[in-house]
């Protein structure tokens, strides 16, 4: 059994907020945006940069464009959501280092962050 000092680095080093994604970005870090919805929904709204691979098709062959030497991060809708987690888990088992965003694309917007439909500012994290 893990202890608590244990559980929460492991679930740190496996999850990232809007205001990590953000600082990393800004830094040039090597990070992938992978959005895990359906296509449908990537068109009308994603992060911007962001690779639309749909949990549901997640293969190797789906996934061969994609860089091994960056973190990918899976995204999805929210809260309410979970093709993010399916497709970190998916792609973790095809040998990606994978974080998932926490919140997704609802805490994205909350946290003051542009999409491709909406204008947004960053702001700093309220954590």
């Amino acid at each position: 059994m893990l202890s608590q000092q244990e559980f929460y680095a492991a679930k740190l080093a496996y999850e990232m907020d809007a205001a990590d994604v953000w600082s990393a970005l800004q830094a040039g870090e090597k990070l992938v945006l992978i959005d895990a919805r359906a296509e449908e929904a990537f068109r009308k709204e994603t992060l911007p940069g962001a690779v639309s691979v749909p949990h549901r098709i997640m293969d190797e062959a789906s996934t061969a464009h994609l860089p091994k030497d960056a973190v990918l991060v899976s995204f999805c809708d929210g809260i309410g959501c979970n093709a993010s987690t399916k497709g970190a888990l998916k792609l973790a088992r095809l040998g990606f280092n994978v974080r998932e965003l926490q919140g997704g694309l609802d805490w994205w917007v909350r946290d003051g962050y542009a999409t491709t439909a909406r204008v947004g500012v960053a702001v700093s994290c309220a954590c």
